[in-house]
């Protein structure tokens, strides 16, 4: 018989009644040292004073009006982050799904009213994630998300990263803009060359296209920059960005310039809940504490302590882990063992984690990860490394 909740996830045998800064507690009392941070999600952690205290305010205040009314709360955002970043003009929304989809549309809409209605297409990357929606399933291109759910979307077109010549070949008549995440986190945390970035942005400016950066994962402080293009100096037209935005309450966002987002006029786009009062009041609150001075340049040096506790493991065992990579604290830890073993392992010796594709171990940590928490990782990382190796040694025991 099915489950009342959709049996969708594959869900550990975990339930969490707490937690602090990047610490979780079960109700019998085990912690667990999170580097998942929901799915790079809780970007201040667990119980964190400043957004606890935000968003309790705000619940008692008000917690949603709509759209039909100003907010405060969505003006105050809408401006700091222009004020931090490419952008001219905001769209707030509920998820990185539907902030893509929003990202395609204000690129379609800008051509078509722009003078180029034939310009509809997207290319985009393999291995890249763009959302579950069934647009975004096609953004994304992977068989496997595809399954099972009819036609495609039309309209986009895939090429591999980092390959110029294949990205140049793909751009037709009716080719409107480009879809791209600077770090690619689903297929297995695959960073952009910060070159091929830069040939994007002119290829863009040659051929009258309109960049769009996916930085859903990648963005909010998550590679010690607010957004991770920033790191290759390249400008895109609009951006996506949601997880870690409001620290775990779910929202998402679209930053344009001008001459794209001029084109998203009354009635062209909308949501319900996106940009309420509940949610930007979290979302300041978390630019408060990364847009603080030191804060960005110490998720750099934790991106830098975890990298050599990678590094430890990889020279240790190289019979298990192939390579680390990654930026700032989006890491991973490419397995050459099966990955749900070390993600199993892991857990066992209290260590959360994702996986993502290429075997890959994904570290997603809050930012506000410690040097004793860099620390405590490499101990507890390496233990499960010593468990998996005990286990394939048996399991060849008992196969010999």
């Amino acid at each position: 018989m099915i489950p009342a909740l959709m049996p969708t996830y594959n869900r550990a045998d975990l339930a969490f009644e707490r937690g602090e800064g990047s610490w979780l507690y079960t109700a019998d009392g085990r912690r667990f040292l999170d580097l998942g941070a929901g799915i790079a999600t809780s970007s201040l952690g667990h119980d964190h004073p400043q957004l606890v205290a935000a968003i309790a305010g705000q619940a008692a205040r008000v917690m949603h009006v709509s759209n039909l009314y100003r907010v405060p709360q969505a003006e105050r955002l809408a401006a700091r982050l222009v004020a931090a970043s490419f952008a001219d003009s905001v769209f707030f929304c509920n998820s990185g799904a539907e902030a893509n989809e929003g990202m395609v549309k204000i690129i379609r809409r800008a051509q078509a009213h722009g003078g180029h209605p034939e310009r509809t297409r997207i290319i985009c990357f393999n291995g890249a994630f763009h959302g579950r929606t069934l647009a975004m399933l096609s953004a994304t291109g992977n068989p496997k998300y595809l399954d099972g759910f009819g036609p495609v979307v039309e309209g986009f077109d895939h090429v591999p990263m980092n390959n110029m010549n294949a990205l140049r070949a793909a751009i037709t008549p009716e080719t409107a803009g480009i879809m791209i995440e600077p770090v690619q986190g689903e297929s297995g945390v695959n960073v952009a060359d910060p070159r091929f970035l830069q040939e994007l942005r002119a290829a863009c400016n040659e051929f009258g296209l309109f960049l769009g950066m996916d930085e859903v994962q990648s963005g909010m402080g998550r590679t010690g920059r607010l957004f991770a293009h920033e790191w290759s100096g390249v400008t895109p037209d609009v951006l996506s960005t949601a997880k870690g935005i409001a620290g775990g309450f779910p929202m998402g966002a679209i930053l344009a310039t001008e001459a794209t987002a001029k084109y998203l006029t009354a009635g062209s786009h909308g949501t319900t809940f996106g940009g309420g009062p509940l949610a930007c009041t979290a979302a300041n609150t978390v630019l408060d504490v990364i847009l603080a001075p030191g804060f960005l340049d110490q998720v750099q040096t934790r991106g830098t302590q975890l990298g050599q506790v990678l590094d430890a493991l990889v020279g240790e065992f190289p019979d298990l882990f192939a390579q680390w990579r990654g930026i700032g604290l989006l890491l991973g830890l490419r397995c050459i063992a099966p990955v749900a073993l070390m993600q199993d392992a892991a857990m066992h010796e209290g260590v959360l984690s994702v996986t993502a594709g290429d075997n890959v171990l994904r570290l997603v940590p809050p930012l506000v990860l410690t040097e004793e928490d860099c620390a405590e990782a490499g101990r507890r990382l390496r233990r499960a490394a010593l468990r998996v190796r005990a286990h394939l040694a048996a399991s060849a025991e008992d196969a010999a």
